[in-house]
Parts: C-alpha cells; structure tokens; sequence
C-alpha cells in the first residue's frame, strides 16, 4: 500500500473561476435590454397628418395629455381620470403661467374625449394648448 502525502491532497486552487460571474452578466445585460424600450413608450397612437413647425418650448413648460382610442387618459405617461388632470393642469398652470399642454389624440378616438380636455383647459384659463399631428410627409 502506498502512502499518499497529504500535501498533495490539500492543494488550493489559486484561480478564481469566472464563469458565474459572466453569466449573471449577460443574464442582467438581457433584462436591461428587454426593459428598457418598455420604459419609454407612450401610447401607441396614430395621429392625424397635417399642421406646422412648432417654435422652440422649453420641456419644463410642456404637459403632454394622450387621448387612446378608447378613451383612456394619461398625463406624462400616467393615467388618470378626468377630474384628477383637471387638478393636476390648473395646479401646474398656477406654479407656471408659460405651461403649454401638449394633446395627443388618436385620429381614430371619439371627438368627445378630445373636447372634453380642450374644454377642461378653456375652462381653468388655459390658452396655450396645443393638438399634436405628423407632418404630412410620415405618411
């Protein structure tokens, strides 16, 4: 029988095996990747074609109001109903007279729910509204 040295048996390993490491790396580039473009989408509308340039605004003194199809309201991304945007507009209009609301509707949604915001504006003294379309030339 041979006798083993038990200095062999307890030799450590001196490389750090970084394989584990590379695959929790691709697995959260992966998630970054899938979610990211689904942080920045907004309603999926089609607008109607037509209107011209705007001016320069700053993006502190724009709202954005989207109208969907079927009748579903958001604020900045947010939904909301539409005595929770009516607080929402005066009270940025009171902090920022200069504020000007963006509405984005789809061309095929119902006429009331646009009137329904272009009345709620003129109602609380909000002039500066502007209805979003394409250029002519994206269609």
């Amino acid at each position: 029988m041979r006798r083993f040295s038990q200095r062999n048996s307890l030799v450590t390993l001196s490389d750090i095996n970084i394989t584990p490491l590379l695959d929790l790396a691709f697995v959260l580039l992966i998630i970054f990747v899938i979610t990211t473009p689904l942080l920045e989408q907004s309603i999926n509308l089609k607008l109607p074609a037509g209107g011209r340039p705007d001016k320069p605004i700053e993006k502190r003194d724009i709202r954005t109001v989207e109208i969907s199809p079927q009748g579903v309201y958001m604020i900045d991304r947010r939904r909301v109903s539409i005595p929770q945007m009516e607080r929402e507009l005066v009270a940025d209009f009171r902090s920022n007279p200069n504020l000007v609301i963006y509405i984005r509707a789809d061309e095929n949604g119902r006429n009331k729910d646009l009137y329904a915001v272009v009345d709620l504006c003129q109602r609380n003294g909000i002039t500066r509204f502007s209805l979003r379309t394409e250029p002519p030339n994206q269609r």
